[in-house]
Protein backbone atom coordinates (compact mmCIF):
# COMPACT_ATOMS: atom_id res chain seq x y z
CA UNK A 1 0.00 0.00 0.00
CA UNK A 2 1.45 3.40 -0.44
CA UNK A 3 1.56 6.48 1.37
CA UNK A 4 1.22 10.17 0.16
CA UNK A 5 0.86 13.20 2.17
CA UNK A 6 -1.12 16.08 1.23
CA UNK A 7 0.19 19.35 0.66
CA UNK A 8 -1.53 22.83 1.60
CA UNK A 9 -1.89 24.68 -1.48
CA UNK A 10 -5.80 25.81 -0.79
CA UNK A 11 -5.64 24.78 2.74
CA UNK A 12 -4.97 28.08 4.60
CA UNK A 13 -8.33 29.06 6.45
CA UNK A 14 -9.94 25.87 6.12
CA UNK A 15 -7.92 22.63 7.54
CA UNK A 16 -4.85 25.23 8.75
CA UNK A 17 -4.82 28.89 10.52
CA UNK A 18 -4.16 31.84 8.95
CA UNK A 19 -1.39 32.44 8.49
CA UNK A 20 -0.06 28.84 7.39
CA UNK A 21 0.78 27.91 3.87
CA UNK A 22 3.75 30.19 3.24
CA UNK A 23 5.71 29.30 -0.09
CA UNK A 24 8.35 28.36 1.97
CA UNK A 25 6.81 26.08 4.22
CA UNK A 26 4.60 24.23 1.21
CA UNK A 27 7.82 23.55 -0.54
CA UNK A 28 9.31 22.45 2.95
CA UNK A 29 6.91 19.51 3.34
CA UNK A 30 6.94 18.45 -0.37
CA UNK A 31 11.30 17.74 0.60
CA UNK A 32 10.79 16.50 4.14
CA UNK A 33 8.07 14.43 2.61
CA UNK A 34 10.47 13.43 -0.05
CA UNK A 35 13.40 12.92 2.57
CA UNK A 36 10.90 10.39 4.25
CA UNK A 37 9.93 8.44 1.25
CA UNK A 38 6.54 9.25 0.99
CA UNK A 39 5.47 7.92 -2.52
CA UNK A 40 3.69 11.63 -3.52
CA UNK A 41 2.13 14.88 -2.22
CA UNK A 42 -1.14 16.33 -3.10
CA UNK A 43 -2.22 19.57 -2.72
CA UNK A 44 -6.17 20.84 -3.46
CA UNK A 45 -7.42 23.64 -5.90
CA UNK A 46 -9.35 26.48 -4.62
CA UNK A 47 -10.10 29.97 -6.59
CA UNK A 48 -12.16 31.99 -4.25
CA UNK A 49 -12.69 32.08 -0.20
CA UNK A 50 -15.82 30.50 1.01
CA UNK A 51 -18.52 32.65 3.16
CA UNK A 52 -17.74 31.10 6.43
CA UNK A 53 -13.88 31.36 6.05
CA UNK A 54 -14.15 35.22 5.50
CA UNK A 55 -16.51 35.22 8.68
CA UNK A 56 -13.98 33.27 11.00
CA UNK A 57 -11.17 35.21 9.74
CA UNK A 58 -10.37 38.59 8.86
CA UNK A 59 -7.31 38.04 6.93
CA UNK A 60 -7.85 36.32 3.73
CA UNK A 61 -6.43 32.65 2.72
CA UNK A 62 -3.93 32.18 0.70
CA UNK A 63 -4.63 29.54 -2.07
CA UNK A 64 -2.08 28.81 -4.53
CA UNK A 65 -2.90 27.46 -7.99
CA UNK A 66 -1.50 23.72 -7.65
CA UNK A 67 -0.34 23.35 -11.04
CA UNK A 68 1.96 26.11 -10.79
CA UNK A 69 3.11 25.25 -7.27
CA UNK A 70 3.80 22.36 -8.45
CA UNK A 71 6.52 23.78 -10.88
CA UNK A 72 8.39 25.09 -8.22
CA UNK A 73 7.97 21.74 -6.12
CA UNK A 74 9.54 20.07 -9.37
CA UNK A 75 12.22 22.40 -9.07
CA UNK A 76 13.06 21.39 -5.32
CA UNK A 77 12.81 17.99 -4.98
CA UNK A 78 13.92 14.80 -7.20
CA UNK A 79 11.97 11.83 -6.96
CA UNK A 80 8.68 12.31 -5.17
CA UNK A 81 5.61 12.53 -7.58
CA UNK A 82 2.59 15.16 -6.73
CA UNK A 83 -0.64 14.94 -7.71
CA UNK A 84 -3.87 17.40 -7.48
CA UNK A 85 -6.43 16.21 -4.94
CA UNK A 86 -8.36 17.71 -6.52
CA UNK A 87 -8.38 19.99 -9.94
CA UNK A 88 -11.86 21.18 -10.05
CA UNK A 89 -12.37 21.42 -14.23
CA UNK A 90 -15.87 23.10 -13.89
CA UNK A 91 -13.72 26.41 -12.04
CA UNK A 92 -11.37 25.87 -15.38
CA UNK A 93 -12.96 27.00 -18.38
CA UNK A 94 -10.71 26.57 -20.69
CA UNK A 95 -9.97 23.08 -20.85
CA UNK A 96 -7.01 23.37 -23.83
CA UNK A 97 -4.74 25.66 -21.25
CA UNK A 98 -5.35 23.51 -18.56
CA UNK A 99 -4.37 20.01 -20.78
CA UNK A 100 -1.25 22.33 -22.21
CA UNK A 101 -0.28 22.88 -18.10
CA UNK A 102 -0.31 19.46 -17.32
CA UNK A 103 1.67 18.03 -19.68
CA UNK A 104 4.34 21.09 -19.70
CA UNK A 105 4.66 20.20 -16.11
CA UNK A 106 4.74 16.39 -16.97
CA UNK A 107 7.77 16.97 -18.79
CA UNK A 108 9.68 19.63 -16.99
CA UNK A 109 8.85 17.10 -14.19
CA UNK A 110 10.55 14.23 -15.68
CA UNK A 111 7.38 12.67 -15.42
CA UNK A 112 6.23 12.89 -12.17
CA UNK A 113 2.60 14.61 -11.51
CA UNK A 114 -0.52 12.61 -11.45
CA UNK A 115 -4.42 14.31 -12.39
CA UNK A 116 -6.90 13.77 -9.73
CA UNK A 117 -10.11 15.47 -11.25
CA UNK A 118 -13.16 16.49 -9.42
CA UNK A 119 -16.81 19.44 -8.91
CA UNK A 120 -15.07 20.03 -6.14
CA UNK A 121 -16.32 20.49 -2.34
CA UNK A 122 -17.97 23.77 -2.87
CA UNK A 123 -20.92 25.20 -4.91
CA UNK A 124 -20.40 28.60 -4.18
CA UNK A 125 -17.02 28.86 -5.62
CA UNK A 126 -18.31 27.67 -8.81
CA UNK A 127 -21.31 29.99 -8.65
CA UNK A 128 -19.06 32.89 -8.34
CA UNK A 129 -16.96 32.05 -11.13
CA UNK A 130 -19.51 30.91 -13.61
CA UNK A 131 -22.51 32.54 -12.26
CA UNK A 132 -24.53 32.33 -15.92
CA UNK A 133 -23.44 28.68 -17.09
CA UNK A 134 -26.51 27.22 -16.17
CA UNK A 135 -24.88 23.79 -16.35
CA UNK A 136 -24.46 21.89 -13.26
CA UNK A 137 -20.96 20.72 -11.94
CA UNK A 138 -21.74 17.09 -12.88
CA UNK A 139 -22.60 17.68 -16.51
CA UNK A 140 -19.66 20.02 -17.06
CA UNK A 141 -16.90 16.91 -15.42
CA UNK A 142 -18.94 14.28 -17.72
CA UNK A 143 -17.69 16.61 -20.46
CA UNK A 144 -14.44 17.51 -19.04
CA UNK A 145 -12.99 14.61 -18.33
CA UNK A 146 -13.48 12.87 -21.80
CA UNK A 147 -12.35 16.13 -23.55
CA UNK A 148 -9.45 16.30 -20.97
CA UNK A 149 -8.04 12.65 -21.91
CA UNK A 150 -8.62 13.52 -25.64
CA UNK A 151 -6.21 16.44 -25.86
CA UNK A 152 -3.75 14.18 -23.84
CA UNK A 153 -3.64 11.39 -26.16
CA UNK A 154 -4.95 12.14 -29.45
CA UNK A 155 -2.49 13.54 -32.06
CA UNK A 156 -5.55 16.12 -33.66
CA UNK A 157 -8.00 16.84 -31.35
CA UNK A 158 -12.19 18.59 -31.54
CA UNK A 159 -14.69 18.32 -29.17
CA UNK A 160 -18.44 19.99 -29.19
CA UNK A 161 -20.17 19.98 -25.87
CA UNK A 162 -21.93 22.55 -23.99
CA UNK A 163 -19.51 23.62 -21.62
CA UNK A 164 -15.97 22.82 -23.54
CA UNK A 165 -15.67 23.40 -27.11
CA UNK A 166 -12.30 23.71 -29.16
CA UNK A 167 -11.52 22.31 -33.00
CA UNK A 168 -8.41 20.92 -34.54
CA UNK A 169 -6.53 21.52 -31.84
CA UNK A 170 -2.81 19.32 -31.91
CA UNK A 171 -1.74 19.69 -28.55
CA UNK A 172 1.84 19.35 -28.53
CA UNK A 173 4.17 17.53 -26.71
CA UNK A 174 1.56 14.97 -25.33
CA UNK A 175 2.69 14.17 -21.67
CA UNK A 176 6.07 12.80 -20.76
CA UNK A 177 3.97 9.45 -19.52
CA UNK A 178 3.23 6.88 -22.06
CA UNK A 179 -0.22 6.95 -19.32
CA UNK A 180 -0.67 9.79 -17.32
CA UNK A 181 -2.75 8.55 -14.25
CA UNK A 182 -5.96 10.51 -13.79
CA UNK A 183 -8.30 9.81 -10.32
CA UNK A 184 -11.63 10.90 -9.89
CA UNK A 185 -12.39 12.56 -6.49
CA UNK A 186 -15.42 12.68 -4.62
CA UNK A 187 -17.38 9.97 -2.60
CA UNK A 188 -20.73 9.44 -4.51
CA UNK A 189 -22.06 6.73 -6.60
CA UNK A 190 -21.64 8.97 -10.04
CA UNK A 191 -18.35 9.51 -9.20
CA UNK A 192 -17.26 5.53 -8.79
CA UNK A 193 -19.14 4.89 -12.32
CA UNK A 194 -16.88 8.40 -13.43
CA UNK A 195 -13.69 6.13 -12.07
CA UNK A 196 -14.95 2.55 -13.80
CA UNK A 197 -15.22 4.49 -17.13
CA UNK A 198 -12.40 6.96 -17.68
CA UNK A 199 -10.22 6.58 -14.53
CA UNK A 200 -7.04 5.13 -13.20
CA UNK A 201 -7.99 5.26 -9.75
CA UNK A 202 -10.92 6.76 -7.34
CA UNK A 203 -10.39 9.54 -4.52
CA UNK A 204 -12.60 9.71 -2.21
CA UNK A 205 -12.15 11.61 0.76
CA UNK A 206 -12.63 10.11 4.35
CA UNK A 207 -14.96 7.06 4.05
CA UNK A 208 -15.85 5.01 6.75
CA UNK A 209 -13.82 1.62 6.44
CA UNK A 210 -17.50 -0.71 6.21
CA UNK A 211 -18.93 1.79 3.85
CA UNK A 212 -15.30 1.86 1.81
CA UNK A 213 -15.37 -1.82 1.87
CA UNK A 214 -19.50 -1.66 0.28
CA UNK A 215 -17.81 1.34 -2.32
CA UNK A 216 -15.00 -1.11 -3.28
CA UNK A 217 -16.92 -3.94 -4.48
CA UNK A 218 -19.29 -0.99 -6.40
CA UNK A 219 -16.48 -0.22 -8.07
CA UNK A 220 -15.20 -3.67 -8.87
CA UNK A 221 -18.56 -4.82 -10.31
CA UNK A 222 -18.94 -0.90 -11.94
CA UNK A 223 -15.33 -1.79 -14.00
CA UNK A 224 -15.75 -5.14 -14.92
CA UNK A 225 -19.08 -3.71 -16.69
CA UNK A 226 -16.72 -1.52 -18.45
CA UNK A 227 -14.72 -4.20 -19.48
CA UNK A 228 -11.89 -2.96 -17.40
CA UNK A 229 -9.85 -5.21 -14.68
CA UNK A 230 -10.64 -3.99 -11.62
CA UNK A 231 -7.80 -4.84 -10.20
CA UNK A 232 -6.39 -1.89 -12.17
CA UNK A 233 -8.17 0.69 -10.75
CA UNK A 234 -6.17 2.24 -7.40
CA UNK A 235 -8.71 3.25 -3.99
CA UNK A 236 -6.76 5.87 -2.85
CA UNK A 237 -8.88 7.59 -0.22
CA UNK A 238 -7.71 10.70 2.09
CA UNK A 239 -7.82 10.63 5.59
CA UNK A 240 -7.25 12.94 8.40
CA UNK A 241 -4.22 11.98 10.45
CA UNK A 242 -3.25 12.75 14.54
CA UNK A 243 -0.95 11.03 16.09
CA UNK A 244 -0.82 10.87 19.63
CA UNK A 245 1.60 9.52 22.61
CA UNK A 246 -2.28 8.26 23.84
CA UNK A 247 -5.65 7.99 22.31
CA UNK A 248 -7.39 10.61 24.49
CA UNK A 249 -4.41 12.96 24.12
CA UNK A 250 -4.39 12.82 20.32
CA UNK A 251 -8.67 13.56 20.17
CA UNK A 252 -8.00 16.20 22.82
CA UNK A 253 -4.99 17.90 20.40
CA UNK A 254 -7.06 17.17 17.24
CA UNK A 255 -10.03 18.83 18.70
CA UNK A 256 -7.82 21.77 19.38
CA UNK A 257 -7.22 21.69 15.58
CA UNK A 258 -8.63 23.97 12.84
CA UNK A 259 -8.74 20.62 10.53
CA UNK A 260 -11.41 19.63 13.12
CA UNK A 261 -13.33 22.80 12.35
CA UNK A 262 -13.07 22.67 8.62
CA UNK A 263 -14.02 18.84 8.87
CA UNK A 264 -17.24 19.84 10.84
CA UNK A 265 -17.99 22.52 8.10
CA UNK A 266 -18.29 19.88 5.30
CA UNK A 267 -20.32 17.54 6.83
CA UNK A 268 -23.27 19.65 4.89
CA UNK A 269 -21.53 18.97 1.43
CA UNK A 270 -18.96 17.37 0.71
CA UNK A 271 -19.07 14.36 4.20
CA UNK A 272 -22.91 14.73 4.31
CA UNK A 273 -23.27 10.96 4.13
CA UNK A 274 -20.87 10.01 7.27
CA UNK A 275 -24.40 10.89 9.18
CA UNK A 276 -23.70 10.25 13.24
CA UNK A 277 -20.09 8.89 12.61
CA UNK A 278 -17.53 10.98 14.45
CA UNK A 279 -14.05 12.30 12.77
CA UNK A 280 -12.21 9.52 14.75
CA UNK A 281 -14.66 7.03 13.90
CA UNK A 282 -13.41 7.59 10.18
CA UNK A 283 -10.00 8.95 10.32
CA UNK A 284 -6.65 8.06 11.32
CA UNK A 285 -6.63 9.43 14.68
CA UNK A 286 -4.96 8.01 17.91
CA UNK A 287 -1.57 6.06 19.18
CA UNK A 288 1.07 4.54 16.35
CA UNK A 289 -1.04 1.04 17.14
CA UNK A 290 -4.48 2.62 17.15
CA UNK A 291 -3.42 4.05 13.38
CA UNK A 292 -1.60 0.93 12.45
CA UNK A 293 -4.63 -1.19 13.36
CA UNK A 294 -7.09 1.37 10.88
CA UNK A 295 -4.92 1.28 8.11
CA UNK A 296 -4.28 -2.54 7.90
CA UNK A 297 -8.37 -2.31 7.90
CA UNK A 298 -8.15 -0.41 5.16
CA UNK A 299 -5.61 -2.30 3.29
CA UNK A 300 -8.15 -5.34 3.81
CA UNK A 301 -11.01 -3.31 2.75
CA UNK A 302 -9.47 -2.72 -1.03
CA UNK A 303 -7.57 0.82 -0.36
CA UNK A 304 -4.28 0.55 -2.37
CA UNK A 305 -3.01 3.99 -1.50
CA UNK A 306 -3.43 6.39 1.13
CA UNK A 307 -3.47 9.36 -0.67
CA UNK A 308 -2.86 13.44 0.35
CA UNK A 309 -2.80 12.45 3.94
CA UNK A 310 -3.67 15.57 5.96
CA UNK A 311 -1.83 15.74 9.25
CA UNK A 312 -3.95 17.94 11.71
CA UNK A 313 -1.45 20.77 13.03
CA UNK A 314 -1.71 24.12 13.91
CA UNK A 315 1.98 24.69 12.90
CA UNK A 316 4.64 23.72 10.48
CA UNK A 317 6.69 22.62 13.08
CA UNK A 318 4.23 19.93 14.03
CA UNK A 319 2.83 19.47 11.32
CA UNK A 320 6.38 18.09 9.88
CA UNK A 321 6.40 15.85 13.37
CA UNK A 322 3.75 14.11 12.65
CA UNK A 323 4.75 13.42 8.80
CA UNK A 324 7.96 11.92 10.39
CA UNK A 325 6.35 9.83 13.37
CA UNK A 326 3.69 8.21 10.72
CA UNK A 327 6.78 7.82 8.04
CA UNK A 328 9.01 6.03 10.76
CA UNK A 329 6.38 4.39 13.44
CA UNK A 330 3.36 3.39 10.97
CA UNK A 331 4.65 3.34 7.29
CA UNK A 332 6.65 0.05 7.89
CA UNK A 333 3.72 -1.81 9.46
CA UNK A 334 1.47 -1.23 7.24
CA UNK A 335 3.44 -2.16 3.86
Amino acid sequence: MRVSVGLPTGMEGLTYPIPFSEPKTVIRIAQHAEALGYHSVWGNDHMTTQQYVRAEFETPPRFWEPLITYAFVAAATETIRFGTGILVLPMRRDIVVTAKQIATLDHFSGGRLEVGLGIGAYREEFDALQPDSGLTRARIIDEGIPALKMLLSERVASFDGDFFKFRDVELYPKPKQNHLPIYIGGNNAANLRRTAKWADGWLPAAVHVDHLRVNVRQLRELAAAEGRDPNNIEVAPQYIVHIGKTREAALERFGETQMCAHLTSLRKSTLKDQGTLSHEDINLIGTVDDIVERAIALREAGVTHLCGLYFAANSEAELLDQMQVFAEEVVPRIR
